[in-house]
């Protein structure tokens, strides 16, 4: 049920292993209407009693990932005792080559391109699968690849049954996606079955500062345990201004590129799971040392009479620009979107570091109720004047942050088109005025 890339790839490979493939999208698209030709499956769209009848002869399901919780096809194929399996079980089934998976409501995508650096700089093939372009279905097609990093969002592993990565590391956990799963419950689940079937000769990495996360893998009695955190507590942590990883100093932190809280965090995640799934320190010190980090996660942008511009674009949730600002003194932010339904009060708990706020989009009048009484605040009706307010604002020493706290949706396709033109905007304006 549903054909986006990972849907597509899964009927190709189930094609290939000799079974019968019945498939259905609520919107098929033109290159959904193309795929079906050339592969020869014929796509429905499901109608009044036509989903019923096909999973009543159905051996398995597979949903497309990011089908929401809410979607008749759950409800219908509990009714018909199907059982309902993901992407990734079927290529865990498929090979039996091993796995890191990384999950966490943010970081994921930089701590597997982290993963998938360590690891090759040590000489080991590895393939980024999962919340990726990459379906691991297509990937494991692949002879080559020794290690596949797996990006596993909640999406993915809430219709999981048997996924068992060799190594499992949980980030963080902050509300989000309760748009797709039927409450916060359901997604700390969706989070949490990270750990369920991991071997007992695997290992279960946790972060020891979060506290859900923590209370998760302390529960975990099937395979062996460690923690990283920003102090010395555990096997992975941070003394004298040094990453601790494995309980021996790995790499100065004043040689990060990268070096605010969530960075040193994800390096000591991404560290931690290398290691243990075939890295050498050499290569994880040297992929850590040349990491520049990846576009709209706090992304440096320009310097401009001792203001610093970041993109930020990438923090859809609170929760994510919560981490962004956690990293500076004295910030303008740039908040707003279309809002998830989520709560702004931990970022209005960091209040003490805002300059001013200029609040955006379909939120703004929610932003500033949230930070009328802790910061000055501003509303933009575009990112042109969102920029002007923020220049007007800012001083010198102080960082102006677009971290907006919520989807692009109301102004923009993505939240890579938004940092983008963001990006382009600060540029054109101080670049040229220079």
């Amino acid at each position: 049920m549903g054909l986006g890339i990972t849907g597509r790839a899964v009927a190709e490979a189930l094609l290939a292993r000799g079974h019968e493939v019945v498939a259905f999208d609520d919107r098929p698209s033109s290159s959904v209407d193309d795929w079906a030709n050339s592969s020869g499956v014929v796509v429905t769209q499901p109608g009044p009693g036509e989903l019923q009848a096909a999973l009543a002869s159905a051996d398995v399901a597979v949903p497309a990932p990011g089908l929401p919780d809410s979607h008749a096809f759950f409800a219908e194929a509990d009714a018909a005792g199907v059982d309902i399996i993901s992407e990734f079980d079927l290529a865990g089934e498929w090979d039996q080559r091993p796995c890191v998976a990384v999950t966490g409501t943010d970081g994921k995508t930089t701590v597997v391109n982290l993963i998938d650096r360590m690891l090759n700089a040590s000489g080991v093939s590895s393939a980024m699968v999962g919340n990726t372009d990459t379906p691991w279905v297509r990937a494991i097609d692949d002879p080559t690849t020794d290690v596949f990093v797996v990006e596993a969002s909640s999406f993915r592993l809430a219709h999981s049954r048997r996924f068992a990565p060799q190594v499992a590391l949980w980030l963080n956990f902050g509300p989000d996606h309760l748009d797709a799963h039927h409450s916060l419950d359901a997604y700390e689940a969706a989070k949490a079955s990270i750990f369920a079937h991991v071997p007992a000769e695997g290992l279960v990495i946790a972060n020891r500062d979060d506290t859900v996360v923590a209370r998760h893998s302390e529960a975990v009695v099937h395979a062996s345990v460690e923690t990283f955190g920003l102090d010395d507590r555990g096997p992975h942590g941070v003394r004298d201004g040094q990453l601790i990883v494995a309980g021996q100093p790995l790499v100065a932190i004043a040689d990060l590129v990268r070096a605010l809280p969530h960075d040193i965090a994800n390096a000591l995640a991404a560290a931690a799971a290398s290691l243990a799934i075939g890295a050498t320190r050499q290569g994880c010190a040297d992929a850590l040392r040349a990491f520049q980090g990846l576009e709209h996660r706090v992304e440096f942008v320009l310097e401009h009479q001792g203001v610093r511009w970041f993109n930020d674009s990438k923090a859809t949730t609170p929760h994510a620009s919560e981490a962004g600002l956690s990293g500076f003194d004295s910030v303008v932010l740039l908040a707003g979107g279309r809002n998830k339904g989520l709560s702004f009060d931990g970022l209005a708990a960091q209040s003490e570091r805002l300059r001013h706020v200029v609040a955006m989009g379909e939120s703004a009048d929610l932003i500033v109720d949230v930070f009328a009484e802790l910061a000055p605040t501003s509303t933009a009706a575009s990112m042109v004047e969102a920029i002007d307010q923020a220049a007007a604002a800012a001083q010198p020493g102080d960082v102006v942050l677009l971290s907006p706290a919520c989807a692009s949706f109301d102004w923009y396709r993505n939240y890579a088109a938004r940092g983008e033109d963001f990006k382009r905007l600060v540029r054109e304006r101080f670049e040229v005025n220079r």
